[in-house]
This record gives C-alpha cells, sequence and structure tokens, in this order.
C-alpha cells in the first residue's frame, strides 16, 4: 500500500466522503434512467471541478495543484467505488497530454479551462473495436486531421480532443470538422464514434507521447477499477454476514469463506500493481510502461473474478435491476476491454522484457 502524504489523505478523505454523501450508487441508477446525452450529472461534476479535482494533474502554472497521478487515482478510486459518471479520468489524461506536449500555446489557452472544468476534454485513439496503437489510420495535412475514432470515452461532451494520427498526437477543438454518433454500450456511460473531416488540428507529439499518454489514462482507469473491486468485494461481504439459510448465515459455509479468501488476497495484489503504476508515473520512470501493463492485466482479472462473484453469491436477487451488482459488472466489462484487456497487457509486458 503506498504511503500517503497529508494532503493525500486529506484528499481521499474527501473524495470518499463527497461520493458516499452525494453520489452514492443510487445516484448512478438515476443518471442512468435520466439517460442525459453526456453520459454524466453536470451538477456533480461542476461539484467536483469546484473541489479542484479537474485540475490535479495539472500545472500550477495553469491553475491547478499539480498533485500527480497517485493523487488523482486516489479521488478516481473512491468515485470508482460508487460507480460515480465523471469525466475526470478522460479529462486528466487529455490535460496530461497538452502538459506534455510542445505547444506552449496550447498549455496557455486550454489547462486553465480544463482545471476549473470549463470544458471536458477526452482522448481519441482507436479506430476499431479493440487498442491497438500501432494501427492508426487517421492522417495530417495542411493542418487538417482526418480519420474516425471508435468508442471515445465522454466523446458525447468533450469540448477538446487529444487525437492520434500516424505520426503523433494533434489537439482538435471546436466542431469544425467533427461529427459524433453515440454508442450505447452496457455501463450506461459515453461512449461515441468520432469522425474527423478535415478538421483545424494543432501538433502536440510524436508517437512517444502517444504511448506515454495512453500509459498514464490507463493507470487513472485502473485506479477506478481498483475502487470498483474493492466495493463490489464489501457489499459481498456484508451480504454473507447477514444472509441466513439452511438456518446458517452464509458466511459460515467453509466453501464460500474460501472463495472470498481468494479475492481478498487478489484485491491485495491488485492495489499493490495500481498504485505501483502510479508511483511510477509521479517519480518519471524509466519502467513506467511496464508497471501499467502489470497493473492493467492483474486489475482486468481481478475485477472480472469480483464482479462475477458478486452476482454469484448474491444468488437471484443479484441477476436482478434492482440489485447494484449489474450496474459493477457492467462497468467492469467495459473497463476490462478499455485501453487493451489482460491478453494485451500480458504480452505486452512480455514484450518489453524481452520475451
Amino acid at each position: 500500500m503506498a504511503v500517503l502524504n497529508e494532503e493525500q489523505t486529506m484528499l481521499r478523505d474527501m473524495a470518499r466522503e463527497w461520493a458516499d454523501n452525494e453520489s452514492p450508487v443510487s445516484a448512478f441508477r438515476r443518471m442512468r434512467n435520466a439517460a442525459p446525452a453526456e453520459g454524466y450529472d453536470s451538477a456533480a461534476w461542476a461539484e467536483m471541478a469546484q473541489m479542484g479535482w479537474a485540475g490535479v494533474v495539472v500545472p500550477e502554472a495553469y491553475g491547478g495543484s499539480d498533485f500527480g497521478y497517485l493523487s488523482l487515482g486516489l479521488v478516481l478510486e473512491q468515485l470508482g467505488r460508487n460507480l460515480a459518471a465523471s469525466p475526470l479520468a478522460a479529462t486528466a489524461a487529455a490535460a496530461t497530454a497538452i502538459a506534455m506536449g510542445g505547444s506552449d500555446a496550447a498549455k496557455a489557452q486550454w489547462l486553465p479551462k480544463i482545471a476549473s472544468g470549463e470544458i471536458v476534454a477526452t482522448l481519441a485513439i482507436d479506430e476499431g473495436p479493440h487498442h491497438d496503437p500501432v494501427r492508426i489510420a487517421a492522417t495530417v495535412s495542411g493542418g487538417k486531421l482526418t480519420g474516425t475514432k471508435e468508442f471515445v470515452a465522454e466523446g458525447d461532451s468533450a469540448a477538446l480532443f487529444v487525437v492520434a494520427a500516424a505520426d503523433g498526437l494533434y489537439l482538435v477543438s471546436g466542431e469544425e470538422g467533427v461529427s459524433r454518433s453515440a454508442r450505447h454500450m452496457a455501463d450506461s456511460r459515453s461512449h461515441a464514434q468520432v469522425t474527423f473531416e478535415a478538421a483545424p488540428a494543432e501538433r502536440l507529439g510524436g508517437t512517444d507521447l502517444t504511448g506515454k499518454v495512453i500509459d498514464r489514462a490507463t493507470a487513472a482507469l485502473c485506479a477506478e477499477m481498483l475502487g470498483m473491486a474493492e466495493q463490489a468485494f464489501a457489499t459481498t461481504n456484508d451480504y454473507l454476514k447477514t444472509r441466513v439459510q439452511f438456518g446458517q448465515q452464509l458466511s459460515s459455509f467453509q466453501a464460500l469463506q474460501h472463495r472470498m479468501a481468494k479475492m481478498f488476497t487478489e484485491l491485495e495484489l491488485m492495489r499493490s500493481a495500481v498504485e505501483g503504476a502510479l508511483e511510477a508515473i509521479d517519480a518519471n520512470r524509466s519502467d513506467v510502461d511496464q508497471a501499467v501493463s502489470l497493473a492493467k492485466a492483474i486489475a482486468s482479472d481481478t475485477l472480472n473474478l469480483v464482479s462475477r462473484e458478486m452476482i454469484q453469491l448474491h444468488g437471484g436477487i443479484g441477476m436482478t435491476d434492482e440489485h447494484d451488482a449489474g450496474f459493477y459488472i457492467k462497468r467492469a466489462r467495459v473497463l476490462e476491454t478499455m485501453w487493451g484487456n489482460a491478453a494485451y497487457h500480458r504480452e505486452r509486458f512480455a514484450r518489453l522484457n524481452g520475451y
């Protein structure tokens, strides 16, 4: 477990309190039923921005707090516990791309707006059903970008896109040359197909920057997955301690104890890997790519296990829409595939280590 400083502890506790009081799972259910076009509660997002969360990874010179990725992960973990829908992860990744990019003008223009929550930004990378950053067909000619990106998170509401082209990352703002088509997925969140037709684009950096930004977006995603897995486990554990079957509490059956013990140990490993990746990013270590792939592979496997067990150990009620278990498994399946599934990252980790 990561050792937190005083500011990080306060940030984590504040995020946990806000999520429990202002954005419980029932709030996600209401959002799901209302189905806003942006895929999240805009009022809740405004509150998050007021608390400074939108600027956690934005440099202080541009209105952020520059607390780093471990701090961002602490917030995303607490939001993930309650499935709080927000564009925080996507916007943070886009902000990182701008901050790490080579355009001082873009930094001055966009980072203050991101830090204040004035705009939502996102990454537009993949062009097919599976994560494959090597196969990018989008091109830029004369400062105009053309290409189609699939399943862009927060693509329905984003005002700013960090787009991967064959030769690197570009910044696309405004609606000129940009069209969107919503993609309705199991998790009831925003995923859009975004088409760029000669959209004005500003270069941020080459393909090396693309890889670094994807790693940071992946690590942030893992933090949300950690929060989801922790809460799914806790909810299941509480149920087993209160549900009586055959005259006994379910938690008294040894077979179920073994299954819970298995999940507990996997969760401890998941936390170690995810926090290790976030700390590697903040320390700018040379093995960030390896740490992130290790975290995503473990996070995907563990969340898959815990979300399935949540359904099974709750029995029939876990299969109904009235219970929250279904929300966790649906979001889990989407996050498992985003930025590469477990198989992709195991293969990448092996390749990075020379195998």
